[in-house]
């Protein structure tokens, strides 16, 4: 019987063995972390990329409406430019016969012993100069143009005094006067059933 005895380092081949193992796996473990930590990374610029392209999406979508949003406001100024301007013209057209109307509803509202001398228009506000035989007389001319003017609003009574002159014909004392109102603006003449009554209007049949 031969009895063999292992002379070799075998404790330092284990240990060689051992180190190359540990140093293995050391490698491998770097290679998966960097692998591991490569697709992360790939995985988060995906992400990061997709992101960017739908706040790109999103910053294009915003320009576009705003540049809609100017469009519209553009347009909506040139629309009530255009209203401002279809209403300025109608007002003209309604307005053309303001003068016949004032003139009539002077001639109806005038009492006896009122005598005009001056009527000044200026835009919608009229002033009345004018003798009158007494105060009573400026009184009923104002309750008439209050209770009777179809195309007046608002008259008042400026001045009232003793006329230092008066007219051509008139041998007594008369009182001179003055006052103004508001011609009502024809929409509201219309609307109420005024320009029925205009002059040269066919009257209404009974």
């Amino acid at each position: 019987m031969i009895v063999r005895v292992n002379l070799l380092p075998h404790r330092e081949l284990k240990r060689q063995r051992q180190k190359h193992a540990f140093f293995f796996l050391t490698g491998l473990s770097l290679v998966a972390g960097a692998a591991l930590v490569l697709l992360v990374w790939s995985v988060l610029e995906g992400y990061i990329d997709n992101q960017k392209s739908r706040n790109k999406l999103i910053a294009d979508e915003n320009h576009r409406l705003d540049a809609q949003i100017k469009e519209i406001a553009t347009l909506r100024q040139e629309i009530e430019a255009l209203r401002a301007r279809q209403k300025a013209v109608e007002d003209l057209q309604a307005d053309r016969n303001q003068p016949v109307y004032l003139l009539d509803e002077l001639t109806r509202q005038t009492p006896e012993g009122i005598y005009l001398r001056s009527v000044k228009q200026e835009d919608r506000k009229v002033t009345i100069a004018g003798w009158a035989a007494s105060n009573e007389r400026v009184s009923e001319y104002l309750r008439n143009l209050t209770n009777n003017g179809r195309y007046v609003e608002r008259p008042e009574l400026i001045e009232i005094k003793i006329a230092g002159q008066s007219p051509d014909g008139i041998q007594r004392r008369l009182f001179d006067f003055s006052l103004n109102f508001s011609m009502k603006p024809s929409g509201d003449v219309a609307s109420s059933g005024g320009t029925a009554g205009a002059p040269g209007a066919p009257p209404k049949k009974p």
